[in-house]
């Protein structure tokens, strides 16, 4: 990372801005994500050449295309396999994926479990609408139980998968979530995933106004979101309200929504770690569900450690330092040849 002084340019977001036409469906929560993005690439303090967009098939996948920089819109549920070999042939760039919940959870499944237990540097923002939008309103990997779409008429009948949940359980070391309609908040989430170093799973919860519109406005609507929703904030209680006085707790080893009224009541609530050793804490976070518990948004989880292409690099070296034949002469005159 370099630090602001190294730059002869100091950016601004519409640095960050192609010159194509954006074309979301209007009201669409994407418009914020790339809002966001691009005001945390300004401020990132890296320069724009270094910047790599990389996207599969979907709504969100057309991301690429509307940011100024370098990029690839790949095939369905491949953009992390892209993003890997870019993360592995170049180890100065910023690398960013765009994905959704379809194509991340369902056919890009696979990829998405075993690069985040490999710990590249790359930032994944996984925006989760809850329905396969681009192809008209199908039932993702993410929707709920109930949802009546074409392909359920009479409600689905899948269990959704918890995508935060899923990250963590498989060793992502930044998580955080978002509502796509709060900008400031996810612009502060991207620039600590762009300064974290290792893999970075960002969850944006973003409407979509066509197929499953409303689905997360207990979250959004200024009258119900202090009462339904709980910001994360480092070292702080678990507490939220309109009135601040709601806090999670623990009793007989489970997590509980209590009402206090003074301080010595507010000793119970839980203290946010980010950096807490313990990933049983980060996976209980996650597995809090609306509207037993608030929706959680903000940093679950920022912790450092060796970044998967240090590890290769080191194993590189020390191959090439302790190898017997380290030249095309040491091969020939090793013995094992033949004169025909």
């Amino acid at each position: 990372m370099l630090e602001k002084d190294d730059l002869s340019v100091i950016y601004v977001k519409k640095d960050f801005i192609s010159e194509n036409e954006i074309r979301w469906c209007p009201g669409c929560g994407d418009y914020g994500i790339f809002n966001a993005l691009v005001q945390a690439f300004a401020k990132l303090n890296i320069p724009k050449e270094n910047f790599v967009v990389i996207s599969g098939i979907g709504c969100s996948s057309r991301l690429p295309y509307y940011c100024n920089t370098y990029g690839f819109h790949s095939l369905h549920g491949r953009a992390l396999t892209i993003a890997m070999g870019v993360r592995m042939s170049n180890p100065k760039l910023s690398i960013w994926v765009a994905t959704g919940d379809g194509d991340a959870l369902s056919i890009g499944g696979n990829h998405f479990i075993h690069t985040i237990r490999k710990n590249p540097n790359i930032n994944v923002l996984l925006f989760n609408n809850e329905i396969y939008g681009l192809t008209k309103g199908q039932v993702s990997p993410t929707s709920p139980y109930g949802l009546k779409t074409k392909t359920s008429p009479l409600g689905s009948i899948d269990t959704p998968i918890n995508a935060l949940k899923l990250a963590l359980v498989s060793g992502a070391t930044f998580a955080a979530r978002a509502l796509a309609t709060n900008i400031a908040m996810m612009r502060e989430i991207f620039i600590a995933a762009g300064l974290h170093k290792g893999i970075s799973i960002i969850e944006i919860l973003t409407n979509c106004i066509i197929f499953n519109d409303g689905c997360f406005s207990p979250f959004e609507q200024k009258s119900t979101k202090a009462d339904n929703t709980l910001v994360l904030s480092n070292n702080q209680p678990l507490v939220f309200g309109k009135d601040l006085n709601k806090g999670i707790t623990f009793a007989n080893w489970m997590p509980k929504v209590i009402n206090f009224i003074n301080d010595e009541d507010k000793k119970n609530i839980i203290i946010h770690n980010s950096s807490n050793n313990s990933n049983i804490y980060f996976e209980i976070l996650a597995t809090l569900k609306y509207p037993e518990f608030p929706l959680l948004l903000g940093i679950f989880k920022n912790i450092s450690t060796n970044t998967y292409e240090n590890l290769l690099l080191e194993k590189e070296k020390y191959a090439k330092e302790n190898a017997k034949i380290k030249t095309i002469e040491n091969l020939m005159d090793g013995g094992d040849t033949w004169i025909i």
